[in-house]
């Protein structure tokens, strides 16, 4: 290699090692934190598609498009918190949420709003409630603990408004 091949070199590792240490200014805790909201609201807009394509009932499909809407936004505001930090977020759903858009895949109907409710309705607004409700009390930055504290309205909205409807 010439040296100006190495000096390139040199310089993309040191950019690289430059937006790696301003990331772990970030403690770990937070880290994770912005993963999991990252996750969180990336697997409500990719459910609520799927509810979109696949539900029969106007109601549930109602429900799935003010999720692909309100967690679109929850998403960027998690993005541009990661962004300001340097942190870079994964970029699709993890196995687990995979596992369930799958299992939503296959299903239609009824069958299908039963189990988009119960699992991308209550089940992951009740773990979107513990995340934001832990975040505010554990994170460390500023920046992430104000994060939590805006999503949560919109997560307790969302939540009350599918128990109402799988009550009824």
């Amino acid at each position: 290699m010439n040296n100006k091949t190495l000096r390139g070199i040199a310089l993309a590792l040191a950019l690289l090692g430059a937006t790696a240490a301003h990331a772990q200014g970030l403690s770990r805790g937070d880290q994770k934190i912005l993963r999991a909201l990252a996750q969180a609201n990336m697997a409500e807009v990719a459910a609520g598609h799927i509810a979109l394509k696949r539900s029969t009932t106007q109601d549930v499909k109602a429900f799935a498009q003010q999720m692909v809407d309100d967690h679109t936004k929850g998403l960027q505001a998690v993005q541009e918190v990661a962004q300001s930090k340097n942190f870079t977020l994964p970029t699709e759903p993890d196995a687990k949420h995979k596992k369930m858009a799958a299992r939503l895949d296959k299903l239609s109907g009824a069958a299908f709003d039963k189990v988009y409710l119960a699992n991308a309705g209550v089940s992951d607004h009740k773990a979107a409630y513990q995340q934001v409700v832990e975040a505010q009390k554990k994170a460390a930055d500023p920046d992430v603990k104000a994060l939590a504290a805006k999503l949560q309205p919109t997560i307790d909205h969302h939540l009350q408004k599918v128990q109402v409807m799988v009550t009824d």
